[in-house]
């Protein structure tokens, strides 16, 4: 093998600087007709065709959260944390058969004014600050530290010029092209990921396998670390808390990724822009096959770090005689298990180490450019527009979406840095996510779904929830988050029902929506696609099942 040196060769700049140039090309182009009209710069023009819708998922949902945060909880965990993904998958289709048709009927730009059309103006108001304060304080933020972790690593440069490199990246095309600068551009940043995370994932394979190769190292982890490729966590294990065993699969799993695929802004609103609800639901089709692979490059670096350094420390001084110096500089451990994926990444000969950095910045950058757009959406559309300017043009409404997304990232950057303490930061994210979807989800399923559902019910049903969140959160009892994602969810729905019960006397809200089975009618492919996704999930959680589970619950 090569000696490898620390940070980036000349060949790896150009390959990121062409990687740059090509991006930030596509957007500012594809933006040219869709920049002057509000319709154009939000939902660009509803003229994206299936494939990009379901690029541009990935795309906005594969970031720094899944590269280094979920490796570094496969670091911890194991292929357990890749539930998330092959559960995203079936949600995926669910959203596409259930909830999309509705949503796209209605011709609306963001979900909070779904909320308003089916619920009232406050209750809209009130999910439109909750989104826009998640986004910023918890999604950009976290972001960019992750990225600027990341990207610290491997270029051996301060983190805070990684985060105002990464934010001024994502600032120079996003903000002027708007939604269609986005998703065009995403379709480049997707192939970049996938192969740039490929690359990872067989380098750090063939670490493990050696000479013997790629399939032989892949081998060796299942041998010789099988409670790292176990989908389902007994309660014997340290990680159990962060993913508590069955419930996973029957709990409060569902609720997080009903929420964040069903009813969060920067994904749902890909959708809004498909040419129709037939190439939405393919589109959401094809970002579930896309799932299915994702754990392949996020999760198995992370699990064969581990291997090298805290199972088979022998094999971490052969690769220190033949790598160099550089294998023991930002080794991960139990407390920064987040630097497990920028550890292998810098193993990288030159010119993959590139495509890697392209990679990773491509999945940041496309995070932050979907996150920026739907907070500049939601604040114009559902703040601006509503209560300060009504009557504001079009132009206005662009100019004022560019000034929020400029302003969101500028408070991000300030706070990325605040993160560093933390140690799974996958986990983070998703449990502070967790202590307002509950409400969320438990709203849009009633308003969906319960005709007798009413605004009074919906108002305190969301005010509740977060009480009840904080509440389960900081009870001296020892409750998994994701358990306690599913019993504020629980709770949420019955105080809807109750309320709502109470004050509308048994009838049917006058807003109630109505549904047929025409309503949910998809296309063959459609179909096919849904079967071939739940088979494939089915085949891998056999396939990983904890012996020790049995076949019971």
């Amino acid at each position: 093998m090569e000696k490898i040196v620390a940070g980036l060769s000349t060949l790896d700049y150009v390959i990121f600087a062409v990687y740059a140039i090509v991006v930030i090309a596509i957007g500012l182009f594809a933006s040219k007709k869709n920049t002057k009209s509000a319709e154009g710069y939000f939902l660009a023009g509803k003229s994206i065709p299936w494939w990009a819708v379901g690029a541009s998922l990935i795309a906005a949902n594969i970031s720094a959260e899944q590269f280094i945060g979920m490796s570094g909880s496969g670091y911890a965990i194991g292929f357990g944390i890749a539930a998330y993904e092959f559960m995203a998958a079936v949600t995926l289709i669910l959203v596409g058969k259930y909830f999309l048709p509705i949503f796209i009927e209605k011709g609306i730009y963001t979900i909070p004014e779904f909320v308003e059309k089916r619920f009232n103006k406050t209750l809209k108001t009130i999910l439109a600050v909750f989104w826009i304060c998640l986004y910023i304080f918890v999604n950009l933020s976290s972001v960019l530290y992750l990225g600027g972790l990341a990207l610290e690593t491997i270029l051996g440069i301060p983190m805070v010029y990684t985060i105002l490199g990464l934010a001024a990246f994502a600032l120079i095309y996003s903000v002027y092209g708007g939604l269609s600068a986005v998703v065009w551009t995403d379709v480049i940043q997707v192939v970049v990921l996938v192969v740039g995370g490929f690359a990872t994932s067989y380098l750090a394979l063939k670490l493990v396998g050696g000479e013997s190769g790629v399939f032989s190292g892949l081998s060796t982890l299942i041998e010789d670390i099988p409670e790292h490729f176990t989908m389902v966590l007994d309660k014997s294990n340290p990680q159990f808390t962060n993913l508590p065993g069955i419930a996973v699969l029957i709990g409060g799993m569902w609720i997080a990724n009903l929420y964040y695929w069903g009813f969060n802004q920067y994904i749902i609103q890909r959708t809004f822009a498909a040419k129709s609800v037939d190439e939405a639901q393919k589109g959401l089709a094809f970002a579930a096959f896309l799932k299915c692979i994702t754990p392949i490059i996020v999760v198995i670096p992370g699990i064969a770090a581990y291997y090298i350094t805290v199972y088979n420390p022998a094999l971490l001084d052969q690769l220190q005689q033949v790598y160099g110096d550089i294998v023991a500089s930002n080794i991960p451990t139990a407390a920064q298990t987040d630097r497990a994926y920028p550890w292998v990444a810098q193993l990288l000969p030159v010119g993959l180490k590139g495509l890697v950095f392209a990679a990773l910045a491509a999945a940041i950058v496309s995070s932050l450019a979907s996150m920026l757009n739907s907070t500049a959406t939601i604040f114009t559309m559902d703040i601006y527009k509503e209560y300060i300017a009504p009557n504001a043009s079009d132009l206005r409404l662009v100019t004022v979406g560019r000034l929020t997304a400029v302003f969101a990232l500028i408070i991000a950057i300030f706070l990325a840095p605040m993160l560093s303490s933390l140690g799974q930061a996958f986990q983070y994210i998703q449990e502070y996510t967790g202590v307002v979807s509950p409400g969320i989800l438990a709203v849009f399923l009633c308003g969906l779904f319960y005709k007798k559902a009413n605004s009074t019910g919906a108002v305190v049903g969301v005010l509740a929830s977060i009480v009840i969140a904080l509440t389960l959160k900081f009870l001296p009892i020892d409750m998994p988050f994701i358990d306690q994602m599913l019993y504020t969810f629980i709770l949420t729905v019955a105080v809807i029902v109750f309320v709502s019960l109470s004050t509308n006397e048994g009838d049917d809200d006058a807003k109630a929506i109505t549904t047929t089975a025409k309503t949910f009618k998809t296309s063959a492919a459609f179909a096919i696609s849904s079967y071939a996704v739940l088979l494939i999930v089915a085949v891998i959680y056999a396939a990983f099942w904890n012996p020790q589970l049995g076949f019971g619950f």
